[in-house]
């Protein structure tokens, strides 16, 4: 069995591993840069100056927002994973199951294959993926209402049948284009990556996520009751249809928000959560801020093994999580007592 460690020391020891982390990733590169080098540039522009120089421009344009955003989008995958197991009742719910993302891949490719790839600007194809997102989160809740009620089960059979009826209409959107830059991109972008980072996507995806962090947090206690049936909620005092209303949409903004800026990265949401309940149990008090700090972590890593594995040339995000998450995910379940990873 894996011992869990007190929740004050694991959130320290992520956190401290984050910022060590985000520092290392900012200085890696086809260009090595010294740490000493990437807090004054740092510094200096928070001070409101800055350096002018081929190191400023790498570090405060380049890899800074990169890694901003990567720790942001990790942090948003994982709670949303978490977010989707307890609205499910199932350890293997993420909003992929739900028919997010591939509602935000929808948007992005039709964009994508629609306009070209040169039309698709900063802003167009995150709107896109985010519109995309909410508009499938919309079908998921309204054709999972029975007498008024959401239930989990009829949501995720709904969730993965519309996820797949998108996964469709994108197969023959990209059939369709014959413009091979688009296939290109809309190759790559399904995959996930963090190429594109950019100050105000940066800015945006982070300001969003943590709003939408916060407010979880805020009703953690209450997916703690959601886990135990609609009927223990009940007895509880918790209407479990009108929570799981607010997880939906909760979710999907996340989901939106983060598939459009850095595209489809698997697995994050299936895999941290189950090894942070793992760590430090199912409480969702303690779950998801170790489940964000983790999330932000290994997608930091990814990122920088994605640039430097086959450097000049970029991995997708995507095959990497895919590659070290799922094998990483069944050892430690494996080794788990029960050979399951529970929700209570």
């Amino acid at each position: 069995m894996i011992a869990r460690a007190p929740i004050v020391v694991v959130i320290a020891v992520l956190g401290v591993a984050l910022v060590i982390s985000a520092l290392v990733a900012v200085c890696l590169g086809p260009v090595s840069i010294a740490p000493g080098d990437v807090t004054s540039i740092v510094g200096a522009h928070l001070a409101g100056g800055g350096t002018p120089g081929p190191a400023d421009f790498i570090v405060w344009n380049l890899r800074v927002p990169r890694v901003l955003q990567g720790v942001f989008v990790g942090a948003g995958l994982a709670a949303a994973g978490l977010l989707t197991q307890a609205m499910v009742r199932n350890p293997l719910g993420e909003p992929f199951i739900l028919g997010l993302t591939s509602g935000a891949g929808a948007g992005a490719v039709f964009v994508l294959t629609t306009f070209g790839a040169g039309v698709a600007g900063l802003l167009t194809l995150p709107l896109a993926a985010f519109g995309g997102a909410v508009v499938a989160a919309l079908v998921v809740f309204g054709l999972s209402r029975t007498a008024g009620r959401i239930q989990a089960g009829r949501m995720v059979m709904t969730g993965i049948a519309i996820g797949q009826l998108l996964a469709g209409a994108i197969s023959f959107m990209v059939l369709r284009t014959r413009d091979s830059d688009a296939q290109r991109q809309i190759l790559f972008w399904l995959l996930g990556s963090l190429a594109g980072a950019q100050w105000p996507l940066a800015l945006t995806c982070a300001a969003i996520v943590l709003l939408l962090l916060v407010c979880s947090a805020a009703g953690a206690a209450r997916l703690n009751l959601l886990v135990l049936g609609d009927d223990g909620a009940a007895s509880l005092g918790l209407e479990a249809a009108r929570a799981r209303a607010v997880l939906l949409v909760i979710v999907a903004l996340l989901t939106g928000t983060i598939v459009a800026v850095s595209g489809s990265i698997g697995f994050i949401g299936l895999i941290v959560p189950n090894l942070t309940r793992l760590l430090v149990g199912a409480d969702h008090r303690r779950a998801l801020p170790v489940a964000v700090l983790l999330g932000a972590l290994v997608i930091v890593w990814a990122d920088t093994a994605a640039r430097l594995v086959l450097a000049p040339t970029e991995l997708p995000i995507g095959i990497l999580t895919a590659a070290i998450g799922v094998p990483l995910f069944l050892v430690v379940l494996r080794r788990s007592a029960t050979g399951t990873v529970g929700l209570s």
